[in-house]
């Protein structure tokens, strides 16, 4: 190496150290990393050589996610995912040294941090369905001395019952249901960290094994690329317009029907509001859930800029809270108020349709009944069953099918 390539090296070196410090001070600043032995790990491995082609800002962004592989549609199809949820997630599991883990979606940096965690004593299996992604996280684990993690091609669905029992089973990419070998092959008392989708939203949660089922210990709001394979789920669209100007989103069973809804988007939007403000920057994850578990035609909906007529006017074209009943549907807005708290979010809603008022009034009210019962509650508690439970053995307010499981989701009383 010549001495300009030598210097250039160095830089490269100093300048990733100190984005590398910036990073870990802005998660513990979020409170996402706590636990000394995960700041270490964060420390020593070196993110931007397991994120090659991302500039050092995108490496050590602490709440961005690096895309790896896209797919013919340029749809994400895996990514290295952003700091602060492999560090909450971390935290979630409970990963200590000596620990047994299995990490569902691979891409090296990941694994590394675990294999960091657990020590030499411990054991790590990294898997994905995609053997290029697989391929290029064990280059990039070997590289970096990291030979004594296992990387496995396959489909997760099946686990990994060779190296099974594991004491932490942390899942990287977005799943609709619990695949059975997972809970078989954590050890009772053993966590589950998934991000799970429930009728539509993604939160990272962390169960404990108590036999056959799982209860949750800690949720988290995320976001992660698809699970493909067995336990691969797609959602349905419904396209109340006829085209794909509007389309609202079910994560499991449509409410409704096209022709209904094409009559509703005639009709004038009806808005009320529901006198619950917010914060410009206050979370409302908790509010979301609620709706999701009180509102039976439950959906997300999202409008395509491109065909905008402004049928609708939600504040996020992309995703809005959302529900239909029968021949309506409405879904959740706000406006921006100046008042003595300054500046504040007042919830409302839209709907459109013969039964608009209605509607808007039932999810208007359920807003002000989170904002009495549930606003500033750690949220509710999710428990997961296998899929032949009856309904007398399970214990929760609303019940979420699926295919090998049934989710349960209790709320903490007023």
């Amino acid at each position: 190496m010549d001495n300009a390539s030598n210097v250039s090296s160095q830089d490269t070196s100093r300048d990733a150290e100190t984005l590398r410090e910036k990073m870990i001070v802005d998660l513990k600043e979020a409170g996402d990393l706590t636990d000394p032995v995960v700041e270490a790990a964060f420390r020593k491995v070196p993110r931007h050589e397991f994120t090659p082609g991302a500039s050092l800002e995108k490496a050590y962004s602490w709440f961005e996610a690096v895309p790896t592989k896209t797919n013919e549609h340029g749809v994400q199809t895996s990514s290295v995912s952003a700091p602060q949820i492999q560090a909450f997630q971390l935290e979630q599991g409970h990963v200590k040294p000596g620990n047994r883990v299995l990490e569902i979606g691979s891409g090296g940096y990941n694994a590394a941090l675990i294999r960091e965690v657990v020590g030499p004593t411990g054991q790590v299996t990294t898997m994905d369905i995609d053997k290029d992604v697989t391929e290029r996280a064990e280059r990039l684990l070997k590289a970096h001395a990291y030979d004594d993690v296992r990387v496995i091609t396959g489909d997760a669905a099946a686990g990994v019952p060779d190296r099974a029992p594991f004491d932490v089973i942390l899942v990287t990419v977005g799943a609709w249901d619990i695949a059975p070998a997972w809970v078989k092959q954590l050890i009772e008392g053993g966590r589950l960290v998934v991000p799970l989708r429930v009728r539509g939203l993604t939160r990272s949660i962390a169960f404990v094994r108590h036999g056959d089922r799982l209860v949750s210990e800690s949720v988290r709001v995320c976001g992660f690329v698809p699970m493909q394979g067995a336990n691969e789920h797609h959602t349905q669209v419904l396209l109340p317009t006829g085209t794909e100007e509007i389309g609202l989103k079910f994560d499991d069973e449509v409410m409704g029907n096209p022709s209904d809804l094409d009559n509703a988007v005639k009709t004038e939007r009806f808005e009320t509001w529901a006198g619950v403000t917010m914060g410009m920057q206050e979370p409302f994850d908790s509010l979301q859930m609620w709706l999701a578990t009180r509102l039976d035609g439950f959906c997300t909906m999202a409008v395509n800029e491109d065909l905008d007529t402004g049928i609708v006017a939600p504040p996020n074209r992309w995703f809005a809270m959302a529900a239909v009943d029968g021949n309506s549907f409405g879904y959740v807005t706000w406006r921006r108020l100046e008042t003595d708290k300054g500046r504040r979010l007042e919830f409302g809603v839209h709907a459109l349709g013969p039964q608009a008022p209605e509607l808007a009034e039932t999810i208007a009210d359920h807003i002000r009944a989170w904002d009495r019962e549930q606003r500033g509650t750690d949220g509710p508690v999710f428990a997961a069953y296998p899929a032949d439970t009856p309904d007398d053995l399970l214990s929760g307010e609303r019940v979420v099918n699926k295919r090998h499981s049934r989710i349960t989701i209790s709320w903490p009383t007023a």
